[in-house]
């Protein structure tokens, strides 16, 4: 079993089908120096997320050579200049580059001054038989958490850990996933690979990619256009991904649930944001024709409910990329989650602790999922240039953390991770954010912007 990022980027070309040949030729890793350091490789699995957009590149642009324009039509990099003789793309994939664009809420800055990433109700919490993960960063997790812990609107941190102290940790999560609140038990790694979500999980690919709908061949657009109905960070690193390449990118937010500010500043870059009720009947037309001229729609959705939510099937043409916590099969399939909790119930959180639970250096599986996303969704893309079949691209972040808690390389003492240096963040006004990954792609191609407040449109496809 091969060590580093090689053994992502071959899980991920194996289960979408690709063959697995001679990409190392072509992708060049250094060594971590450091960066994001843990007891788990994971280094190795956000080089090799990254790998895997990479190699889907190459084999978009081998084929294809667009010319990439940033989201106003202006041409910005030539995706043919990466590219030797041979044909295929020569990638150096930069240790600090990647660290980070992982850990890029840690870098962020609103006005020379850091965000918190976490609210007070999210964290550990010692509970009467164990230790209890929560997630209350969002206004309606907070109220439903608080809910479920019979504690008054706006209650205060120490009342939360004493509600929680009096109370079994599988009780609260019990609560939680029947009442939409997000919390779990903090499980060893033996609890959870015994679990049947643990199975399901390790069972399904990484990445999987399904034909859908048969059509004719559709020349691949120079701008193809994405519909973003995601939040948080791995459907937005997906799509912020494609934005890189020159996709015009409209994320789509409903009203009710306005996202938190950093968070969009975080991974908005490149992107348009608009605000629109889809429970509307005005609303939803102007989806469904948005949605009728898109090439990909990306979702964090439980499956059919978009269909269900449109009462109809999604256009033949259409690459639907959907994100989930835990995946779509298993007793946890229509459970909440985030990337830290997923950590907790999954044993990675015990295994970065000392004496009680901890976390892996960067909200890795978050990252490193939207990256296997964005692979598959440029990979699919280049698939429908040739026979025009529409598919359908999963990923889960369940999924990804099986991989790396199956990953060779564990390290039983790591020292502390290395911080990037200053050269891989980028200013543009007030907004500090981290450089792209990719280190062949200086900045993104545009800056991100207030939240919601671009028009419901496409931009014209000709150059």
């Amino acid at each position: 079993m091969e060590h580093g990022y090689g053994f992502y980027l071959d899980e991920y070309l194996r289960d979408v089908g690709l063959q697995v040949d001679n990409r190392r030729e072509f992708i060049e890793c250094p060594d971590s120096a450091g960066y994001l350091s843990a007891h788990l490789p994971v280094f190795d699995l956000a080089a090799g997320s990254v790998a895997a957009f990479a190699s889907a590149i190459d084999r978009a642009t081998v084929r294809n050579r667009p010319q990439v324009h940033d989201v106003g039509g202006n041409p910005r990099v030539d995706a043919s200049s990466v590219h030797s003789s041979t044909g295929s793309a020569r990638w150096k994939l930069d240790p600090q580059r990647i660290a980070a664009s992982f850990t890029s809420d840690r870098l962020l800055r609103i006005g020379g001054q850091p965000v918190d990433a976490f609210s007070q109700y999210s964290g550990f919490f010692a509970a009467r038989d164990g230790w209890l993960r929560t997630h209350g960063n969002y206004p309606h997790h907070r109220d439903r958490l608080l809910t479920i812990l019979e504690l008054a609107p706006g209650a205060s941190k120490a009342e939360v850990a004493h509600r929680i102290s009096a109370r079994d940790a599988i009780e609260i999560e019990q609560a939680a996933a029947e009442n939409g609140a997000i919390a779990v038990r903090v499980r060893t790694e033996n609890e959870w690979r015994l679990s049947e979500q643990s199975a399901a999980a390790r069972s399904a690919p990484l990445v999987s990619i399904r034909d859908r709908a048969a059509g004719a061949p559709r020349e691949r657009p120079t701008r193809f256009r994405v519909l973003d109905l995601t939040r948080v960070i791995a459907g937005p690193v997906a799509t912020r991904a494609l934005a890189l390449l020159g996709a015009d990118v409209l994320r789509i937010d409903p009203p009710v649930i306005p996202e938190i500010e950093w968070q969009h500043l975080d991974t908005g870059q490149g992107k348009r944001s608009a605000v629109l009720d889809l429970k509307n009947a005005d609303g939803l037309a102007i989806f469904r024709n948005l949605l009728g001229s898109a090439d990909v729609l990306v979702t964090g959705y439980r499956p059919g409910a978009i269909e269900s939510l449109i009462g109809q099937e999604l256009p033949a043409h259409l690459i639907h990329g959907r994100v989930s916590a835990w995946g779509w099969d298993g007793p946890w399939a229509d459970r909440r989650g985030f990337d830290s909790i997923v950590q907790a119930a999954s044993g990675i959180s015990f295994l970065e602790g000392v004496d009680k639970p901890g976390a892996l250096p960067a909200q890795a599986l978050d990252h490193a999922t939207g990256y296997f996303l964005a692979a598959g969704i440029v990979d699919a893309l280049t698939l429908r240039a040739q026979d025009g079949s529409g598919r359908d691209v999963d990923v889960a972040l369940a999924r990804t953390g099986a991989r790396l808690l199956d990953a060779p390389g564990r390290n039983l003492h790591p020292d502390p991770p290395t911080a990037p240096g200053e050269d891989v963040v980028v200013t543009h006004g007030e907004v500090t954010t981290a450089r792209p990954a990719l280190a062949e792609f200086d900045d993104y191609p545009a800056p991100p912007h207030a939240w919601g407040t671009d028009q419901l449109t496409w931009f014209d496809r000709s150059p």
